[in-house]
């Protein structure tokens, strides 16, 4: 719906506010009437409202009818007098923007000190008249409007002027919604005139408008600014598909409707029949919004596997309004029955609203020829609101508009404030640097809706479309983010990575020694939760291990100098290629001392493996030559070395708390687990744990084979008789001769008992030992360490 200046909303319903209808005095048509008028304002001495206010005064009548209109024409006269001489890009007087700027905001519904505020919104910032003169002829409240939507100058902010004139709006609009509504209205009317900018300047403009105005615009629930804006914008920044669409949509206006009015009055009828009151429109669809369904219909193929072109329903949707919210239920009830509803096509934002405040139910239902028609159904003040949005909710700081009965006078919180807008406004304050905030409101704005999410406890969150767990958890509060370790969503264990969607009952698990892992930031999806991860890390640097060097001979050691955190030594050197990119194998996870190779991959990097590594041996077979490594002292990966170790046990009752209990004991994180299923009371079970240094493997591995039952545990993937791993197979296990062991090298293996009870035979512990290394008969490998371990 666009608003053209001095015309009334097409279709608005009128304010709760408003009176009803006047008669015609004697007959008098509206220009006798509107002579009357003046001439009694000047019988009472009170000054005339220039002539250039008509289309305004018009238009805030229809919404406020006893309004004062002397304070309009003060504001009017201080305006056009402090921009006389000034001319807009057009050539026009500049007092035509403020004007029409004005003219908006009045057919929106907006009060009498917006409206006064809008004409001189721009006197501040290009004219000489100062804050204390526009608080001193008008009052505080209208200064603070005005200065609420006065851009800062280049000359001071440079670069960043633009940024910080937009958080200056938004800190303004969190203590008075009004501020973005006049923002809004004055970037309608400069868009509707951009072609008299420069190309480049139309561009950079529309953008800024796409990616913060519209966004705002709809989060405030002010429709019809949006769809206009929307339209501008892709005429700008797509001229020749708008071109398209726009001719697509004359076509059909010009044609006639076979199928949206007829349906229109056959539901009207109905409802007429059921003896619900109610007004049944066909609501057009603008041309941002069609061009949105043809791309839907493009990308989804048709019964014959082409893409579809558009329907006659794709260009509107049927508008149902009612009077009492249990009528749209009556309504809903005759559409289901007398035609055919979609599956998944019923939304009840009456019960539920938009984060906008929008209410209304929406349906699709199938006609007779197997047309699909959108409907939806709202009273009139849910179109007021779905139309206007705050605007509808009147000026908060009025008293007896926007429904403020009963509260605390000296509270001056806008009842029209949203949740979006307070999260923004804290998370704000935490980014001081322009770029970071810019970057950060464009990507909160990004999400075009939000869902609602209920804690165990009762709390309800309101979080972006694509919100994450980890959003919930600092939502909760930065200390319950830094501890979170999981969640429970609608009763189930999940990660924090998991997406939340509308109406997920969730619970944030927290563990008092836990802190946030870089990998947070892939998925959180909030400004907030960033920020305070980012914080968080900067604050907890990693500490990785000092490299020294030894002094020559007579002279004092340097002072330890540890590599810069967030860029640690690479584990391993290559010779030849200094610098190169290393990555240990997750096939065989080398760690010191283990005896390892390199090979070329893509990108110039070096795979290390163990040495023996089937891999690795396939990777030589296939012809790439092995490179000379060697383990770096004191380099480590960045997330610290990775081992796989498997456990061969007797299958029992607690088995796995028992060795995942074992190995963080010894303060390994494990990574994975895997378990196989039992086979003749063996089982098998699979960790890949993260050590916080390669020292603690044979500890691990000790802990692990004093549970009860385990009687073997190995590094899979181990290189035949070669390092520490498993014991040979093949035709070493059977000729001891034919692959000698260490001489220092001790294997620890857990020999399992089996004791006969009255005549059933059980597992019994075993008895740990440890031997000297021999080949072992066994088809499984035994777990082996080193001294040097």
């Amino acid at each position: 719906m666009t608003i053209e200046a001095g015309q009334p909303l097409a279709g608005q319903p009128t304010s709760a506010r408003q009176a009803g209808p006047r008669r015609p005095l004697g007959g008098l048509g509206r220009a006798a009437l509107g002579r009357a008028g003046r001439a009694a304002l000047l019988a009472t001495g009170r000054p005339p409202v220039p002539d250039a206010l008509e289309p305004l005064v018009q238009a805030h009548r229809r919404h406020h009818p006893q309004a004062d209109l002397g304070l309009l024409g003060r504001a009017y006269r201080l305006a056009e007098e402090s921009h006389r001489g000034q001319k807009r890009k057009s050539g026009e007087p500049y007092i035509t923007h403020p004007l029409a700027v004005t003219v908006i905001l009045a057919q929106l519904g907006a009060g009498t000190t917006t409206l006064v505020a809008s004409l001189l919104h721009d006197t501040v910032e290009d004219t000489e008249l100062t804050l204390d003169q526009v608080a001193e002829g008008f009052g505080p409240e209208v200064a603070y409007l005005v200065d609420g939507v006065t851009k800062l100058e280049k000359v001071d902010f440079g670069a960043a002027a633009e940024a910080e004139t937009f958080r200056k709006m938004l800190v303004a609009t969190g203590d008075d919604v009004r501020v973005m509504v006049i923002k809004l209205a004055d970037r309608l009317h400069n868009m509707r005139t951009i072609r008299h900018m420069k190309p480049a300047s139309q561009v950079r403009i529309a953008k800024v408008t796409r990616d913060v105005l519209i966004p705002l615009a709809e989060r405030l629930g002010i429709q019809v600014l949006k769809a206009e804006l929307e339209d501008i914008v892709f005429a700008t920044l797509h001229p020749e598909e708008h071109t398209r669409t726009r001719a697509l949509l004359g076509r059909h206006e010009t044609g006639p409707d076979t199928l949206l009015a007829p349906f229109a009055r056959s539901l009207a009828r109905q409802l007429a029949e059921a003896g619900i009151a109610a007004e049944v429109t066909v609501r057009p669809r603008h041309c941002v919004s069609l061009h949105r369904v043809l791309l839907k219909r493009a990308a989804a193929p048709g019964p014959d596997g082409k893409p579809q072109g558009p329907q006659p329903a794709d260009f509107g949707r049927l508008l149902v309004v009612v009077e009492e919210n249990a009528d749209c239920y009556a309504v809903l009830g005759e559409l289901h029955t007398c035609w055919t509803p979609l599956p998944g096509e019923f939304k009840d934002f009456v019960a539920a609203p938009k984060f906008n405040l929008y209410q209304s139910l929406h349906t699709a239902v199938a006609l007779a020829g197997g047309a699909v028609v959108e409907v939806l159904v709202r009273t009139r003040r849910m179109h007021e609101v779905a139309e206007t949005g705050v605007v509808a909710l009147g000026d908060p700081r009025q008293p007896g508009t926007g429904g403020d009965q009963g509260r605390d006078e000296l509270d001056r919180t806008d009842p029209a404030r949203p949740g979006w807008l307070s999260r923004l406004l804290e998370w704000q304050q935490e980014t001081p640097d322009p770029d970071a905030f810019w970057s950060a409101l464009t990507a909160d704005l990004a999400g075009d809706r939000e869902i609602t999410v209920v804690t165990e406890r009762g709390e309800t969150l309101q979080l972006r479309a694509g919100a994450t767990c980890v959003d919930a958890a600092y939502l909760l509060g930065e200390e319950t983010g830094h501890r979170c370790i999981g969640a429970r969503v609608n009763g189930r264990l999940a990660v924090l990575s998991t997406v939340l969607h509308d109406g997920d009952r969730v619970a944030i698990l927290t563990e008092e020694a836990a802190g946030p892992a870089p990998e947070w930031l892939a998925y959180a999806r909030t400004p907030g939760a960033r920020l305070a991860i980012e914080r968080w890390l900067a604050d907890h640097a990693p500490r990785r291990p000092v490299v020294r060097t030894g002094p020559s001979a007579g002279q004092p050691a340097p002072p330890d100098r540890p590599v810069a955190a967030g860029r640690p030594a690479a584990p391993v050197t290559v010779e030849g290629r200094p610098g190169a990119p290393v990555r240990l194998a997750r096939c065989c996870t080398p760690v010191p001392p283990d005896e390892i190779a390199g090979y070329p991959i893509r990108g110039g990097a070096v795979a290390v493996h163990r040495a023996g590594c089937p891999a690795g041996e396939r990777m030589r077979a296939d012809g790439r030559a092995a490179l000379e490594v060697r383990w770096r002292p004191g380099g480590a990966p960045a997330a610290g070395y990775r081992a796989t170790l498997r456990a061969e046990a007797l299958n029992r009752p607690r088995l796995l708390a028992d060795l995942t209990a074992a190995i963080s004991a010894e303060g390994v994180g494990i990574v994975s687990a895997e378990v196989e299923p039992p086979q003749e009371l063996r089982v098998r079970h699979t960790y890949t744990v993260e050590l916080p240094d390669p020292a603690v493997l044979a500890a691990v591995l000790r802990a692990m084979l004093r549970v009860s039952g385990v009687y073997d545990v190995e590094r899979p993937h181990a290189p035949a008789g070669a390092g520490p791993g498993r014991a040979p197979a093949g035709r070493a296990a059977q000729d001891p001769a034919a692959a000698p062991a260490p001489p220092e090298e001790k294997r620890m293996t857990r020999t399992p008992r089996r004791a006969t009870i009255m005549g059933n035979s059980r597992p019994d512990r075993g008895v740990a030992r440890a031997e000297e290394s021999q080949p072992d008969p066994r088809p499984r490998g035994v777990a082996h360490t080193s001294p040097e371990w």
